[in-house]
This record gives C-alpha cells, structure tokens and sequence, in this order.
C-alpha cells in the first residue's frame, strides 16, 4: 500500500502539472468555442444562406472546434500524436463505410439548401417523380404529388440526377396537337385554331398564341397550337384551350379523321345488317 501512494505522489508531482493545464485548457475551450459558435450563427444569419444550411455550417465549425480542442489536450497529455492520428483515421473510414449513403445523402441535402435548385411550394419533376416540395431536410426531399401522396427522394439522388423545376418560371407554354383531315382548308383551321386559343381565358398575348400545320401523316395533318400563360394557372388554362380549341373545331365542321373512320366503319356495319335483313326477308317470301 505504501508503494502504491509512494507511486501516487510521484505521478501527482510529474503530470499533476499537466492534468491542471489539460483542464484549464477544456474549461477555457469550451468557453471560447460556445462564444464562437454564437458569432457564427449571428455572421451567418446575416447572409442570404438558407437557415437550415446556416444551422449546418455552424455546427460543422463547432465540431472541428471540438476535436482541436480534444487533440490539443491529449498533446498536453503527453499522449503520442501518432498514435492519435492513426486512431482518428481508421475511425473516420469505418464511419465513412458505414454511414457512406447517409454522408451523400447529407452532402446533398447541405447542396440543396445553399444552391436552391427549388423551393418549399416549387412543383419539380426528379428522380422518377413529381410534385411540389413541402419539406426539404437533411437526408430526404419531401414531394406532394397531384393526387396527394407522399414521396420522400433521397438528397443524393437529386444532386446527381436532373432536376426540372417546372414553376422556376413566371410563366410557361402550353403545347398541343390536333389531328385533322387533309380535304380541310389549312388556312381555315389555322385561323379557327387561333381564334380559340386567344379567346381563351388566362392565355397571354404577349408572347402571342401560335397555331400551324407541324407534321403530316398518312391522310391526316397534325397542327400544333401554343399559348403562353402565367405559370399559377397552368393546368386551368390547358383545360380550358383543350375545350375551346376542339369545340371551336367541331363547329366549324373540321372533324378528326379517327372520328371519320369510325362513322364509316358504324355506317359499313350498317349496310351490312341491311342486307342481311333484305335476304331473310326474301328467303320468307319464297
């Protein structure tokens, strides 16, 4: 027991002046870093940073502060370097192999939010889905699709595949086709497709509404109308063309040539139960 103390002291007297130093150096340091940290936070809240990409960036700094501080009082220790080093490193690569989707969904999440490829309210169309954010976090984008399910989409697989922000825009272009009958005056159906898209409600004059002949199939033309529209009402005004320009068609007799098949086909079966019903009849007779 004697030798023990003995060995007690003689520690105390060699190190004692260390350990005082060690604690000393937390105590301040965990002063000076939460001091820091408020600094940073109030820097940052000043920039046009987002606040959750803010609240990251300041406990990215408060967590390196951290292990300066940690190193520096195992150096005071006496505690070798190298061995710390090592010891640090062949953590960070288990933790990186094990958290390796976690970290790119991490990174991807931090990018969204200081690049603002979208915005909560934006309707987009990523990685296989669409709809409008209502959430973006950490690790997952949060999607609201048009018939209102839930699609959460990893961060990592938006930052490294395409994203289409279909409401970046003030305004958008609405295009669609019409098939018609090549015995119909071009110019008619020009003049009536473009009637009906600039009585339509919503559409815009400036850029003005565009209607021409585009392709040619078979027996058929295709034209194409486009109008421009402000980007909130997109989905209202495409209705709404849709109706106009097809009823605006049909009254000024311009039919689909898939409408006129099917009249002649209904017309064919027709004569044929005609002449069925005329041979039963003389069939009777006789």
């Amino acid at each position: 027991m004697e030798e023990f103390m003995n060995k007690l002291i003689d520690l105390g007297t060699t190190s004692g002046g260390r350990i005082l130093l060690a604690l000393a150096v937390v105590v301040i340091g965990f002063l000076v870093i939460k001091l820091l940290y408020k600094i940073t936070v109030k820097a940052l809240g000043k920039t046009k940073l987002d606040e959750k990409a803010a609240r990251i960036i300041a406990k990215v700094i408060k967590f390196v502060l951290y292990i300066v501080l940690a190193v520096a009082v195992i150096e005071i220790l006496g505690v070798p370097m190298t061995s710390v080093a090592a010891l640090i490193a062949s953590g960070g690569l288990a933790v990186g192999l094990a958290f390796q989707g976690a970290l790119a969904n991490l990174a991807g999440g931090f990018l969204i939010l200081i690049f603002r490829p979208f915005k909560i309210g934006d309707y987009i169309d990523a990685a296989g889905a669409e709809g409008i954010v209502r959430e973006i976090s950490i690790f997952y984008t949060k999607l609201i699709t048009l018939d209102n399910r839930l699609v959460l989409i990893p961060n990592g697989d938006l930052m490294s595949g395409n994203v289409t922000n279909l409401t970046a825009e003030k305004i958008r272009r609405i295009d669609l086709d019409f098939k018609i009958t090549n015995d119909i005056d071009q110019e008619l159906v020009k003049s009536v497709l473009l009637g009906a898209a600039s009585a339509s409600p919503g559409v815009l004059s400036e850029p003005e509404p565009f209607a021409r002949l585009t392709a040619v199939d078979d027996d058929t033309y295709i034209f194409t109308v486009r109008a421009w529209c402000e980007t909130p009402g997109y989905w209202d005004v495409r209705f709404d063309l849709i109706e106009n320009c097809s009823k605006a068609l049909a009254e000024n007799g311009i039919d689909d040539p898939e409408e006129r098949i099917a009249v002649r086909l209904v017309s064919e079966e027709k004569d044929e139960e005609e002449e069925e019903d005329e041979k039963e009849e003389e069939e009777e007779k006789e």
